[in-house]
């Protein structure tokens, strides 16, 4: 007698497929950010360092990926953790397989861990802009893996571990305000101050491809729908809404910083329109889950203002942030961390069917405003203190001396540390020819530390 037996269930089969591959995606969209981000940068430098900041960016991935293999996973999302960190549970990411994720029941725990490991790869990529021209390239590796696990990991965990305080208290950050932007913002303002200035005029420090920084500008446009969208970690109303107030945001701060910029030099700056929009792009992040389309407007145009004007910090606390990445996203993360709790309204996080909140300002909720701050000055505190304090002890080490000799610098970071130019032609005794400098001397392209100047 035959007798038909139920067909094993297939692991995983309990997940919707759609929320499975929009995360998925995200996860590729995010990953195309870090390269951006190298492109970005590389186009603001001299052209003799150019290829130095890709290389970095995209070693950031790599150094990150085995940080979060080893325990970086574990020490932000283990189940079993603390308040402040987690713990080993998950290291060489055992048990990181089917069950439903730490970040929400709708995605298993590999698909949410892929996710987050793009996220802790691209935020030491923006720290270390601050160091750009001047910083050797090994001891910045060290750096990206030491920083992603007593800075990142730490906030990270606080931020968005159902057991983390910042959590726990209330605080409201939907990708990253804190974890990514006010914490790589604090990194490289400590970063810029412990290396100090870079060497030569000031007048050389100029933009060297403006192609460069709108193809950089274009990829971190085009991966934060990702970044925020992703973050819904469903394919729902809420992801839709949260790409739809990235877009608006990144829109209304990018023709913002334009006219702020046109009202002075009476020309349209096309390096204003880009960091305009990376501005954008920043002050929404910690809302794009909590806002409106109305509110992401507001949102947009103050993170441009508030950035804009913050540029002018360097010049009066003398310090050398390469590419203004604490002006940027740290005053960008800053001031969307403290929108959010004056627009996050509760029935546009009840978009995924599932979430409630209390909403913030706009829903009489004005308390949100008191534990945004907290969560935004813990976060600046923390980066900034073990950032200056990892860098001070790494400068002490032999071999990880973090600013490269005066020779290196004058020569120029891809020569000196890669043997490689990012621009030039191989003659025919295979040797390379250095000549091909585009634009670093007679470069007539205006400087991302001009931007809002008076």
């Amino acid at each position: 007698m035959n007798t038909t037996e139920p067909a094993p269930a297939v692991i995983g089969s309990q997940y919707n497929a759609g929320d499975i591959a929009w995360t998925l995606a995200s996860t590729a969209l995010v990953w195309l950010m870090i390269p951006g981000i190298g492109y970005f940068y590389s186009g603001m430098a001299r052209s003799k360092n150019a290829l130095s900041l890709i290389m970095l960016s995209c070693c950031s991935i790599a150094v990150v990926t085995v940080q979060w293999f080893l325990f970086g996973y574990s020490l932000a999302f283990s189940r079993t953790g603390s308040k402040f960190i987690g713990n080993f549970e998950n290291a060489f990411f055992r048990g990181v397989l089917d069950q439903p994720s730490v970040g929400g029941s709708k995605i298993p725990d590999l698909v949410f861990m892929i996710f987050q490991c793009m996220f802790a790869a691209l935020t030491p990529a923006l720290a270390i802009g601050a160091a750009a021209e001047r910083g050797r390239i090994v001891p910045t590796l060290v750096f990206i893996f030491l920083w992603t696990t007593f800075v990142y990991d730490f906030i990270a965990c606080w931020t968005w571990s159902p057991n983390g305080w910042s959590f726990v208290m209330g605080g409201l950050d939907f990708a990253g305000g804190t974890p990514v932007h006010i914490s790589s913002g604090a990194a490289a303002l400590a970063y810029a101050i412990v290396l100090g200035k870079r060497s030569g005029d000031q007048k050389d420090f100029r933009p060297h491809s403006m192609s460069n920084v709108v193809i950089g500008t274009c990829f971190i446009w085009f991966g934060w729908f990702g970044f925020n969208g992703g973050s819904a970690l469903a394919a729902n109303l809420r992801a839709a809404m949260a790409c739809v107030v990235t877009n608006l945001a990144a829109s209304t701060a990018g023709l913002t910083w334009v006219l702020l910029d046109y009202r002075h030099d009476r020309k349209l700056s096309v390096l204003g329109f880009c960091s305009g929009a990376v501005s954008g792009l920043v002050a929404i992040t910690p809302g794009s889950g909590f806002v409106s389309p109305a509110s992401s407007v507001a949102i947009g145009f103050c993170g441009a203002v508030a950035c804009n004007l913050a540029v002018r910090l360097k010049h009066y606390l003398k310090y050398d942030d390469a590419f203004d990445v604490f002006a940027v996203h740290g005053v960008g993360g800053i001031v969307g961390n403290l929108l959010t709790g004056i627009f996050a309204q509760s029935w546009v996080a009840a978009l995924d069917g599932a979430t409630v909140i209390a909403g913030g300002g706009l829903d009489g909720n004005w308390i949100q405003v008191a534990y945004q701050l907290a969560d935004s000055a813990a976060g600046l505190s923390w980066s900034f203190g073990v950032t200056y304090l990892i860098l001070i002890i790494m400068n002490k080490i032999p071999g990880l001396t973090l600013r490269a000799d005066a020779h290196h610098e004058h020569t120029g970071l891809d020569l000196a540390e890669l043997g490689e130019p990012c621009y030039g032609h191989h003659d025919d005794k295979g040797g390379v020819d250095t000549r091909v400098e585009i634009g670093e001397a007679n470069s007539g392209t205006q400087s991302v530390e001009s931007l809002g100047k008076a």
